[in-house]
């Protein structure tokens, strides 16, 4: 009779990457703190060699209860969710400067492209960046029904300069 199969962990053998979890709860709420528990964080915070990079998690327009506002309001969503993003970057010491990559999932892109480039571009410009960070414009079924945005985002910076 042949033996059952065990898998066994590899041993560690890199150093760990210094990692901790970004949060701003009084912009957003934790997911796990959500009626129906979600397992995933705000963002990472990674100090690499002098270098920190955030990795913001897919952020929505949610207020810090966790509720969907502006139900309906593409432009109202789209500023709600720039903002839940600047109160994760300011937790770490970081600004939209800073930002280095978005992805941007869109509902229905067709209909709402042009819309999430006028307050996108706005909000750029009240911002003054230059450059502008790395984008990617995505369709796609989000995690909600109510939801008809959803953003990533990348930035890097100096650690000294950091928190």
């Amino acid at each position: 009779m042949p033996q059952p199969e065990t898998t066994v962990a590899p041993e560690q053998t890199n150093s760990p990457v210094s990692k901790k979890a970004i949060s701003e709860p009084r912009v957003l709420n934790e997911a796990y703190q959500y009626a129906q528990p979600s397992s995933f964080s705000r963002g990472l915070r990674l100090d690499i060699k002098g270098v920190t990079i955030l990795l913001i998690s897919g952020t929505a327009s949610l207020d810090e209860n966790g509720k969907t506002i502006h139900v309906g309001d593409f432009r109202a969503q789209t500023a709600r969710t720039l903002h839940n993003i600047t109160g994760l970057l300011a937790a770490e010491g970081a600004t939209w400067k800073d930002v280095v990559r978005t992805s941007c999932y869109l509902r229905d892109i067709e209909r709402d492209y042009e819309a999430f480039n006028e307050v996108r571009t706005q909000f750029f410009k009240e911002h003054g960046l230059d450059p502008l960070p790395a984008s990617t414009g995505i369709q796609a079924i989000l995690c909600r029904p109510d939801l008809l945005i959803e953003i990533e985002a990348m930035a890097m910076f100096e650690t000294e300069r950091g928190v």
